[in-house]
């Protein structure tokens, strides 16, 4: 199988880097990658925006599936494009990813379902907002409607911040979505949905703050982890009952099914799993920690995704292990950033590449914010933090940063769901 993999971040590294690992793929490539994945598959230039250039890609490239990684081109119908060209594709229709695209429209599929999730009031006129938001608080959760790559929510018990926040995004041509705040920690479950048949994969927990014990602006994500020894036994199982299988039923029944991988993004409150957001495809930095314990050639899966034949598949196999990764981010991160660093130890195994590019000399540099993906596993959550900061320890970036503190209170037991 012939296999090409869009997009160039360390989502994308880790699902090559599985694809490449399973006798199944005869040939990989990543349009763009990066200086990670290059070393595993063939490195095409593209603009992930533009659906016709990946559809000419996938041709000349005689490809037999198209894995897409970021959100970006599914939102624009290029998974649409790449079927409507008779090449299989993993990923929704942009009809379908609307469930990420606009945070109203999914609002609008949970509350048809009868998806447990926050309260909300999208606000797309500033002279409304003092209203709105006296709805809502004392904790304010502000969403930017539509694609912020996970840096477009603030949540704050500061009124001022919370309408300062709402109006930036009105003022940049942004509706907003307000939110009631939900309690209790939050834990990301992926499944694979083939339009009807759905199979969740493993919970892991991300961690979207800068820096440690939460501080700072939101992020992309810093790191991640999974499993969840602190999640109740019949997590996955409630959320798939109560929150996936009717979202997917319910998008069916609109005439636009969801083919892909479908995100969760979830708060597990005193009241059950509630869904904070969901998201149309792998998500990043989870995606790292979650194929590190995957047994299950990856492969099969996602072509039977992409041709209907899920519920054809046998049960996932699993590491019984954990896993965890830790970001390492350019200085500045979140904001403006130091390019073109020089990147030493980027090679090692376990790390995975993100923001790099390979300059003609051969040296490995910075090319974005979240530079690398840091990635160890161990039989259990204290081991596998051990071995990933002990990795992290061999990485270095002039200026770089990360959080010390990934997993550490799931290794240390601290971390319970409420009861009501």
């Amino acid at each position: 199988m012939r296999i090409l993999v869009i997009g160039g971040g360390g989502r994308e590294h880790a699902i090559v880097l599985a694809l490449s690992r399973d006798p199944a793929v005869t040939a990989l490539a990543c349009a763009p990658g990066n200086a990670g994945t290059a070393a595993l598959a063939e490195p095409y230039a593209v603009d992930v925006s533009d659906p016709q250039q990946i559809v000419q890609l996938a041709k000349e490239w005689r490809a037999d599936l198209v894995v897409f990684g970021p959100e970006v081109p599914l939102v624009a119908g290029a998974a649409d494009a790449v079927r409507a060209a008779g090449i299989a594709s993993f990923g929704p229709s942009g009809q379908a990813a609307r469930i990420e695209g606009s945070k109203a429209f999914a609002k609008e599929v949970m509350q048809a379902a009868g998806v447990p999730t926050a309260q909300s009031l999208v606000v797309d006129n500033p002279a409304k907002l003092d209203t709105a938001l006296a709805e809502f608080g004392p904790t304010w959760v502000v969403k930017d409607d539509g694609l912020a790559a996970g840096k477009g929510v603030l949540v704050t018990s500061d009124f001022d911040a919370a309408r300062a926040h709402a109006l930036k995004l009105l003022d940049g041509g942004h509706p907003v979505l307000l939110e009631s705040f939900l309690d209790g920690p939050e834990a990301s479950l992926f499944c694979l949905v083939d339009g009807t048949t759905v199979v969740p994969l493993l919970p892991a927990q991300d961690f979207k703050r800068v820096g440690d014990g939460d501080a700072g602006p939101n992020t992309g994500g810093m790191g991640a982890y999974a499993p969840l020894p602190w999640a109740p036994d019949d997590l996955v199982d409630t959320v798939v009952r109560t929150i996936v299988q009717p979202t997917v039923d319910e998008l069916a029944r609109r005439g636009t099914p969801f083919s892909g991988l479908l995100y969760t993004g979830l708060a597990l409150t005193s009241q059950g799993p509630q869904v904070i957001e969901f998201n149309c495809r792998f998500g990043d930095p989870e995606t790292q920690a979650v194929l590190a314990l995957l047994k299950t050639p990856l492969a099969g899966l996602l072509n039977a995704v992409a041709t209907g034949s899920l519920a054809e598949q046998p049960p996932l196999e699993w590491a019984d292990e954990a896993a965890v990764t830790v970001v390492v981010a350019a200085e500045g991160y979140p904001g403006r950033t130091r390019v073109d660093e020089v990147i030493s130890g980027a090679d090692l195994p376990g790390v995975l590449h993100s923001g790099t590019r390979r300059r003609e000399d051969g040296a490995v540099v910075s090319a974005g914010g979240r530079v690398l993906s840091v990635v160890a596993t161990g039989p259990d959550l204290e081991a596998a933090r051990n071995a990933v900061y002990e990795r992290v320890g061999q990485v270095h970036l002039p200026g770089s940063h990360y959080r010390t503190d990934i997993a550490l209170r799931a290794a240390r037991g601290e971390i319970a769901v409420p009861t009501a």
